[in-house]
């Protein structure tokens, strides 16, 4: 038997849901960070003493930056997610981009946007 290299409509499927699954829950959290960075939510500092103002300044910017990083590392995962979503369409979802041959099933579940198996990922670190 010639060796499996692509995954079915059904396996797709699958896939399909859980990157699917992924993108909802990654798009709310993003939305909710982006509200947050711009303050939509109203829970500013500017309505009290300046005194408070000035003692939170710096912890608010920390923490505003690590939201953006975080927004950042979210949106690449989303990206991410949507370009696995077009390979699957394309039927060249979890094919390693490197060796062509197919991504074990686990390390898509885990990471559904993978591109590459562990073996290509760890072989591209050396």
């Amino acid at each position: 038997m010639a060796e499996k290299t692509r995954y079915s409509d059904e396996e797709l499927e699958e896939f399909k849901a859980i990157i699917k699954d992924k993108l909802a829950v990654a798009r709310n959290d993003y939305g909710k960070m982006m509200k947050q960075l711009m303050n939509a939510d109203g829970n500013d500092v500017d309505d009290t003493s300046p005194t408070y103002k000035v003692l939170e300044e710096g912890s608010a910017t920390q923490s505003k930056e690590e939201l953006m990083q975080q927004a950042a590392r979210l949106q690449k995962f989303i990206q991410g997610l949507e370009g696995a979503l077009i390979r699957i369409e394309n039927k060249t979802y979890g094919i390693d981009r490197i060796t062509g041959e197919l991504i074990p099933k686990e390390r898509l579940r885990a990471v559904p946007h993978a591109t590459l198996s562990v073996a290509s990922k760890n072989a591209m670190k050396h």
